[in-house]
């Protein structure tokens, strides 16, 4: 749904829209359901791609495998990790279901102080990704196949690909 207006009145967040949809979103709501965030463009699949072919070079010279390159780079992305206080009993099913998202989508059991219950440390995939995030991600990228000696795309052609994915373009 599209919100196409909001005003705070009388303790109250009224919104607007003229999405048919709304309706029955508004009668299903239970409080608690639903989380509103801004929305983000999607990422260039140029970026992407790009990001693909540093991990690819990258792995090929350091003889490792591309998924191990791209795990540990999206590690150095910064803003893209949580780290929920979760029942040790429940740890296993959560990093079930947050590592079946995608292959850097990541979870690591950190102890706790509190007794039955660990800190997970959640690791988002670069699907999740803003613009800021994804040309920190192929800086990293560019930054290691630098000091590998390994030839990247000229500046301006990197620029491009982010503009683009940043809906400048």
């Amino acid at each position: 749904m599209k919100i196409t207006g909001a005003h705070w009145s009388g303790g109250e967040l009224h919104l607007k829209t003229s999405d048919p949809e709304a309706v029955r979103f508004a009668m299903g709501f239970k409080e608690g359901d639903y989380t509103l965030q801004k929305a983000r463009k999607p990422r260039s699949l140029d970026a992407n791609g790009l990001a693909w072919t540093l991990i690819d070079k990258i792995a090929e010279a350091c003889r490792l495998g591309k998924d191990e390159v791209y795990r540990n780079t999206i590690r150095d992305v910064g803003g893209n990790t949580s780290f929920p206080l979760v029942r040790l009993d429940a740890y296993d099913e959560l990093r079930r279901t947050w590592e079946a998202k995608g292959l850097g989508w990541q979870c690591e059991l950190m102890p706790s102080q509190v007794p039955g219950y660990v800190t997970a440390c959640l690791t988002y995939g670069s699907s999740a990704f803003d613009t800021k995030q994804m040309s920190v991600f192929i800086d990293r990228l560019i930054q290691d196949c630098q000091a590998l000696e390994i030839p990247t795309p000229a500046d301006e052609r990197i620029e491009s690909l982010l503009e683009a994915w940043d809906g400048k373009q």
